[in-house]
């Protein structure tokens, strides 16, 4: 199945005034891949471009019935401090998605790093939000490149 899974990576804060043309450009680049045969997306259920990028396969999923939204998540307690708003974002996704898996049964220190490997070890595509080159993005962009996977990124 690795052929035919993508996953998103991206930074948590996404400047309003770029919201709609990153979330366009998201789009765009999933039916793209979708017309290569790309069916399994899987995101990492963080605030920001995660939260958009999995809405934009939930949309699609209305054209695409054959596309799957998964989840990988850190740990259960990933909302642990979040605003009640995003909390309620992170539920209606997580009660929609096809699959919900965590790569850790607690938080630990390393917890989003081994969550953001499974993400890249797990798929063909990677479509990311990255803006600068450093911070979880960056890593996860960068061990993607090492792995030689397909890096596309919508903030160009």
């Amino acid at each position: 199945m690795l052929e035919k899974t993508c996953c998103f990576t991206g930074h948590r804060e996404i400047p309003q005034a770029d919201y709609e043309e990153i979330k366009n450009n998201t789009k765009n680049v999933v039916v793209s891949l979708i017309e290569k045969g790309i069916v399994r997306f899987i995101a990492g259920g963080a605030r920001g471009f995660d939260a958009m990028a999995a809405e934009v396969i939930l949309e699609l999923k209305n054209e695409y019935s054959q596309i799957e939204l998964i989840l990988a998540l850190p740990c259960p307690e990933q909302t642990k401090g979040w605003r009640e708003e995003d909390v309620r974002k992170y539920n209606f996704i997580k009660e929609r998605a096809g699959e919900v898996l965590y790569t850790s049964n607690r938080f630990t220190y390393g917890c989003m790093h081994v969550r953001n490997r499974y993400l890249v070890d797990n798929s063909r595509y990677c479509v990311c939000y990255m803006t600068k080159n450093s911070g979880g993005t960056a890593y996860t962009v960068e061990y993607a490149n090492r792995h030689n996977r397909i890096v596309i990124n919508v903030a160009r």
